[in-house]
Order: structure tokens, then C-alpha cells, then sequence
């Protein structure tokens, strides 16, 4: 009996690997570099064998090749290139990334020398977008009969959760640990502005904008990674006017007294600072500082063009606001001017 045109694997070879175990077992192994499974060595099997049983993200490069086993553990870290990256090439599967992990993989074919990374950030597209992440990872080598290496075997642990949680609490500490002791509204806004440039990664700019008592103008009161006066950053909103409110669309914010995504910046501002990364962002949000329902002023950050817009990342932007909002402009200031500027860059 064949499976697309090769022998059928014995069910018991790799038996109990779930999706992936079935995944070898009917993938046509004769048409890749490996050959038909009869002609597989021993310490490949077996190796596959220990990879499948293990309830951790672990995978096989074998040969000169590196051809890609995994197991189900490892799916997520794939992303939509599984099942496609089943049987291909290493070097072809993390392309973007080979000349970070590729040279510690081939050190374990030609050398036998085993690595160990923690949390190294690698930008992948395993989801059709570069992508920030991180992962720790180890490489060591899966000896042949003779025992010269015949594959690399890997174990790796996805810390991208992780990574960015720590970050963005640190920069939640920082923010309500300085701005609260400020005196004046200058002060807050300069130590607003100085907390969040210290988190590139995830701001790569920031802009706080005020309100005047008509509530007809918005007035810039903060910037971060973004000088003032800029096509994106001018000084003045006007709020009456259709054309120079349409930029930022604050009054829409204003009214609606909700957040709101702006997109395609790029086309409305040209390029703008990446903060920790060469990319311009390509999305911003206006999130509106609010006072017994009312909106004062409006805090707008850039997002990463490394990551998605998620409700992590929108979580993230609410606990700014609400620290922002209580903190920066707290009773203590209530009766101050509104219309310092401060500026952190």
C-alpha cells in the first residue's frame, strides 16, 4: 500500500506523535533529500521517536540540508508555515533569521558543538509580517552510528509573552513612580514624556496634546522621539477646522471619548521615528485623557511596526492612559496652567 506514491510508514514507527506523527508518517519521504524511511538510519528514527514523545518544543535538522522535523509542540512556533516547513530546509523555513541561527547550526554538523541562547530576538514572518520576538533556545548534535553528527536536534522555549509583559509593566513603574511626585503640569509632562521615551520598543513616539477651556484648540504639551513643529507634531490643532484636525482626527476622539487606530501614516505624515526599529510605524492611537467623563487632552503613541496591534498591546496603551490621566494631571495640578509645554526627545 502507498501513500502519494511511496510506502506507507508503519503505524507503529512513530506512534503516539499526534498531527505530527501522522504528518510523517503519510508526508512522501522518497521525494525529499532524506529518501524512503527504509533507508533512514537508526539514530534518525530514534531521534524522531524522542522528538514526538516530548511534550516540548523540539525539532530535527538533519543532514547537510538541515531538513525540518518537528513536533507538535514546536506548531506555534511555525506559524502559518506549517506544514509546509515539514521536510524543507532550515535555511530555506527561517531564511530571514539564518545568518543569526544558521552559523551555531552549522557548528553542530561540522564541529559537534553544542549552543545555548536566552531570549534572543529574532524579527521572523512566520505570519506574513517581520515580527519582533523571542526565544531561548539550545542546538546539540544527534550522532550517527560512527558518531560523527548527522543532524542537529533543538529545544526551544518562545519568551516573546514574557519579553514584552516585563518590559511594558517596567515602563507602567516608571511612569507612576515619577509622575506623581511632580508639582506642576510642566514637570508631569516632562516626566511623562521622559518615562515613555525609555520604552522604544513598544512607543516608538508619543505626542500629549491639551485642550484650551473653549475646547476649540489642542495644544502640544509633550513629545517623545518627535520634535515639535512637524507636519505630524504641529503645535496647534485647530479642532474647528476640517483640514488641519483631519491629520490626527482628535475631534472625532474628542466627541466620541473613545481610542482610535489612525492608519497608513506613512501616506498622511511621511516616515516617522521607528523608535528601536529602522521601520517607520504604520499605525498610531489617539487615546483621549479624560476627567468625570470629560476630555481634556489627548495622548497619541505610535505602534510598533514589529507587532500587532493586539488587545495585549491595547491593554498595554489603557494602563498608560489611566496612569497618564491620574497621575500627570492629579488634583495637585487641577489649578495650574494646562498649556506648558515640556518637551523629552
Amino acid at each position: 500500500m502507498s501513500v502519494n506514491g511511496s510506502e506507507e510508514i508503519p503505524q507503529e514507527l512513530f506512534a503516539g506523535g499526534g498531527e505530527m506523527g501522522a504528518l510523517i508518517r503519510s508526508h512522501d519521504w522518497s521525494l525529499s533529500a532524506l529518501g524512503a524511511v527504509e533507508k533512514w538510519s537508526e539514530s534518525l528514527k530514534t531521534a524522531i521517536g524522542l522528538v514526538l514523545g516530548s511534550p516540548y518544543p523540539m525539532f530535527i535538522w538533519w543532514g547537510h540540508q538541515m531538513i525540518n522535523l518537528y513536533n507538535d509542540a514546536y506548531i506555534p512556533m511555525l506559524g502559518q508555515r506549517h506544514p509546509e516547513a515539514l521536510g524543507e530546509s532550515a535555511f530555506k523555513v527561517w531564511a530571514e533569521v539564518w545568518e543569526v541561527v544558521g552559523p551555531q547550526a552549522e557548528a553542530v554538523l561540522k564541529e559537534g558543538k553544542s549552543s545555548w541562547n536566552k531570549k534572543a530576538l529574532l524579527i521572523v514572518e512566520r505570519n506574513g509580517y517581520p515580527e519582533e520576538t523571542y526565544f531561548t533556545f539550545s542546538y546539540s548534535p544527534v550522532p550517527t552510528s560512527d558518531g560523527t553528527p548527522g543532524g542537529v536536534f533543538g529545544a526551544v522555549t518562545e519568551e516573546t509573552e514574557r519579553v514584552l509583559n516585563d518590559r511594558r509593566l517596567r515602563t507602567l513603574r516608571e511612569l507612576g513612580a515619577e509622575t506623581v511626585t511632580t508639582l506642576t503640569v510642566e514637570a508631569a509632562c516632562g516626566v511623562a514624556a521622559t518615562a515613555l521615551t525609555s520604552n522604544a520598543y513598544d512607543i516608538p513616539f508619543a505626542l500629549l496634546y491639551l485642550l484650551d477651556r473653549d475646547r476649540t484648540q489642542a495644544r502640544l504639551s509633550g513629545t517623545t522621539r518627535l520634535a515639535a513643529g512637524t507636519i505630524a507634531s504641529p503645535e496647534v490643532i485647530d479642532l474647528t477646522s476640517a483640514e488641519t484636525s483631519q491629520g490626527w482626527q482628535l475631534r472625532q476622539v474628542m466627541e466620541t471619548g473613545e481610542s482610535k487606530i489612525v492608519e497608513d501614516l506613512e501616506a498622511r505624515f511621511g516616515l516617522l521615528p521607528g523608535g528601536a526599529w529602522s521601520q517607520s510605524p504604520h499605525q498610531a492611537v489617539i487615546l483621549p485623557l479624560a476627567r468625570s467623563g470629560e476630555t481634556f487632552g489627548f495622548l497619541i503613541a505610535g505602534v510598533s511596526p514589529l507587532r500587532i496591534f493586539d488587545d495585549d498591546y491595547k491593554g498595554f496603551f489603557d494602563l498608560i492612559l489611566g496612569q497618564v490621566t491620574t497621575d500627570t494631571f492629579n488634583p495637585v495640578n487641577s489649578g495650574l496652567s494646562q498649556n506648558l509645554p515640556c518637551m523629552a526627545r
